[in-house]
């Protein structure tokens, strides 16, 4: 079901991310991509591009009791060097529709669990700085501000700062 479509959803349970949720994760990104403040991408990969940027393991869902998609989270490395194997980017996308509602917050507590169970021990988000709802969610996930990347980026000509935030793991990595 499109995302546009949830009516107010209810949370209902977590599932690992599939190819057959990916039409709806897809539609989710683009909600985020339309806000100008999600993302400095402007297009929505194809499945199997989406599918080889992202870590295999620490891909989850948020469903509905009908099994609507609400959210999403996934992890990316941040580099090909095996001294950096335990630091991955967090990306989470929660449907427009189902903001508000704790989604996001127990997508990240449970990312954070996943990833700590495949040995990473550093999270890392790259957030635009007018992103106030994200950033907020990211520190109550645990992430704290590292600091601010001034004029990281272009998003339609125009510079973005990008907020870097980091949660380091109380459990790997010790």
């Amino acid at each position: 079901m499109p995302a546009s479509s949830i009516q107010t959803s209810v949370f209902s349970m977590l599932a690992p991310l599939q190819a057959a949720h990916y039409p709806a994760v897809a539609a989710i990104y683009v909600e985020g991509i339309a806000t100008g403040h999600a993302t400095l991408a402007t297009e929505v990969p194809a499945w199997e591009a989406w599918d080889t940027a992202h870590l295999a393991h620490s891909r989850l869902v948020a469903l509905d009791a009908a099994g609507t998609v609400l959210g999403w989270a996934a992890l990316t490395p941040v580099s090909g060097r095996c001294v950096y194997s335990g630091v991955a980017e967090v990306s989470v996308y929660i449907a427009a529709a189902a903001r508000g509602q704790g989604v996001g917050l127990r997508l990240l507590q449970e990312l954070v669990q996943e990833s700590e169970q495949h040995g990473i021990w550093t999270l890392q988000a790259g957030i635009i700085r007018e992103n106030v709802g994200s950033l907020a969610l990211h520190h109550r996930a645990g992430f704290r501000t590292v600091g601010i990347r001034e004029k990281l980026g272009q998003l339609h000509g125009q510079w973005r700062d990008v907020c870097l935030l980091e949660r380091r793991s109380t459990l790997v990595g010790l």
